[in-house]
């Protein structure tokens, strides 16, 4: 009777960890961004960027989990303009932040799944770079961006595709709500390209 019973317990126990572990995944994911400026008279050009952090799921059932990330995320835009004396500048601006978007996720498909949610973004790194050319030679000098807001709030909207068991594909694209700078309407926009690993 105990061995029946220890067998049981086993068994109660295996399944359990078994269910938790279909419940709940976690790991990295890293990719590509193409990131711009968007709002009312902003003329900036996106560049390629990108993003490396950490994810988490927890699946309530077969079609609806949560997946909180933190995630580094390189970002920014570039335009270009002349000074009094005629001589054209391209300036970069370079926005690092930690964004921590929760995306809640709907599974149209066992491996296929519509993501959406808020994104909080926390500036860490806000410097310009401008790039020139004069007497034929190029040069540049790269500088403190001032009035660069600390805070970060977006949406997000995109797919994500398990094309393995632990392996997934993401594409997503996050539209910034708030204003990037204490002047202008430059907001922050960013398609993004990832791919994951699930333990």
């Amino acid at each position: 009777m105990k061995k029946i019973a220890v067998a049981l317990m086993c068994m109660i126990m295996a399944t359990g960890a078994a269910m938790a572990q279909k419940q709940f995944t976690f790991g990295p994911k890293i990719g590509v961004d193409y990131t711009h400026f968007w709002g009312k008279d902003v003329s900036h050009d996106g560049v390629l960027n990108y993003q490396a952090g950490l994810f988490m799921e927890y699946r309530f059932n077969d079609k609806v989990s949560i997946a909180p990330e933190v995630v580094f995320a390189a970002q920014g835009g570039k335009y270009k303009w002349v000074e009094f004396n005629g001589l054209e500048i391209s300036t970069t601006d370079h926005l690092n932040y930690i964004n921590v978007p929760v995306m809640l996720k709907f599974y149209v498909a066992p491996s296929l799944s519509i993501d959406l949610g808020p994104q909080l973004g926390i500036n860490i790194y806000k410097k310009a770079t401008d790039k020139w050319t004069a007497e034929g030679k190029d040069l540049k000098d790269t500088y403190e961006l001032n009035g660069v807001k600390t805070v970060d709030f977006g949406v997000g909207l995109g797919l994500t595709y398990n094309i393995a068991k632990d392996v997934f594909v993401q594409g997503r694209y996050t539209m910034g709500m708030t204003k990037v700078f204490n002047s202008g309407e430059s907001k922050n926009g960013n398609a993004q390209i990832a791919i994951g690993y699930r333990f």
